[in-house]
């Protein structure tokens, strides 16, 4: 089979999941029609990153268990209905259950699979492969942010909701036919491993989840994925009012979402590939590090529409490596025999990032009528989780506690 079937299967379905980037669309629509703030409404999108983390852990102990069809078409199905069944909210409990559970579970389950595929197909570049599939994700908004916004125009919400749904599932099952895993001992015709870049700090042994959590590693890279991902979830899940509150009409708010995206796809695909030779770690303090000055200044200069698109697409780009490179390091650091699940247990820091970003951009908005401390949390929050990342090092090149007491007792 051509090794690069998978990519396309991936990043069709991760194109389809990822919309869900392009919630802030239907904000405004439904608080004009139900009168509901924006706290409420910016639950829903909690709810749906909240459930597609601690999802993702079950799905992908499936994928590492039954291969990557099975999750993948659970994961287009789910989001299909629920895209679907979402047209006939007509309360927040309604909607709350239905696109952010049952759309939450669908991403959850369709976003298990093209990150172990990539890794174990691609080990000769892993960094820029798997940044091409989860690259779908983050280019997801910029394709179907301005269809739902022009749908939402012309038919409304409801019936947007319905046509995408339908898209959605068909793209799904496409991707799922093509997701499948390399055969067992899998290596690229001709490839002999050079130890480089990210290659020198990768493990040979394939490490167990309860092995993983035994490691310090483990916990570095969670607080770092956590408050660096913070910072992008908090901008993704208020976009569109932020724009329009800096002055933005609603074409430039929503063309925002596009310039957004990009930077959300590059930062996935380029600091993938990037990362194969600077390697993750180095990769991912430079662009958390960017991130925490690019947060503050993106609200002081949100007026220069030039600067707020520019800065859009800096914070989007920050945010698209965590999402690009963690997914790699894990598969370096741990291997990739139980990748699906070890990632999935790392993901969840993406999970509670879900809640801290939309909770910290729409209270701050309600008490104080701007974003203005938003902005600022977000950027001390990324430097913390630079913090974090300058301690973290790869589990088997790290000298165990035993041995640094040791030679300490020595001399």
């Amino acid at each position: 089979m051509n090794r690069w079937l998978p990519v396309v299967g991936g990043v069709c379905m991760n194109l389809a999941l990822g919309t869900l980037y392009a919630w802030s669309v239907f904000v405004l629509p439904l608080e004009q029609e139900f009168g509901w703030t924006r706290a409420q409404t910016s639950w829903t999108f909690t709810i749906a990153i909240v459930t597609f983390a601690a999802s993702f852990i079950a799905a992908g102990r499936l994928q590492d268990l039954r291969g990557p069809r099975m999750c993948a078409a659970i994961g287009g199905t789910l989001v299909g209905i629920g895209f679907v069944l979402s047209s006939f909210t007509t309360s927040l409990l309604y909607l709350y259950v239905i696109f952010g559970i049952v759309v939450g579970l669908g991403n959850g389950f369709g976003y298990a699979t093209p990150v172990p595929v990539a890794s174990k197909w691609f080990p000769d570049k892993r960094g820029l492969v798997v940044g091409l599939m989860v690259g779908g994700y983050g280019a997801g908004s910029a394709v179907f942010g301005p269809v739902a916004t022009s749908l939402v125009g012309s038919v409304g919400w409801r019936l947007t909701f319905q046509i995408l749904g339908a898209l959605f599932f068909v793209m799904g099952m496409i991707g799922a036919w093509l997701l499948r895993n390399p055969p067992a001992g899998y290596q690229p015709p001709g490839w002999t491993p050079v130890m480089t870049g990210a290659a020198a700090q990768r493990s040979t042994r394939d490490y167990t989840t309860a092995d993983m959590v035994r490691t310090p590693t483990f916990y570095a890279l969670w607080i770092a994925y956590c408050l660096g991902a913070t910072a992008g979830l908090m901008v993704i899940s208020q976009l569109v009012p932020f724009a329009r509150g800096a002055g933005l009409t609603a074409a430039a708010a929503t063309f925002a979402i596009t310039i957004g995206a990009v930077g959300n796809a590059g930062g996935r695909i380029l600091s993938g590939w990037l990362s194969d030779t600077l390697g993750r770690l180095t990769t991912l303090r430079v662009m958390v590090l960017l991130s925490a000055i690019a947060m503050p200044t993106w609200f002081i200069a949100r007026e220069e529409l030039v600067l707020f698109y520019l800065l859009a697409v800096a914070v989007y780009w920050c945010y698209g490596t965590q999402l690009s490179v963690f997914a790699s390091t894990t598969a370096d650091f741990y291997g990739t025999r139980h990748l699906g699940m070890n990632y999935g247990l790392l993901f969840s820091a993406w999970g509670v990032a879900g809640i801290l970003g939309p909770m910290i951009g729409a209270q701050v908005f309600d008490m104080f009528g701007d974003y203005r401390y938003a902005f600022y949390a977000a950027g001390a929050l990324a430097l913390v989780s630079f913090g974090s990342l300058t301690v973290a090092r790869p589990p088997h090149l790290a000298r165990p506690a035993a041995a640094v007491s040791a030679t300490a007792a020595r001399a």
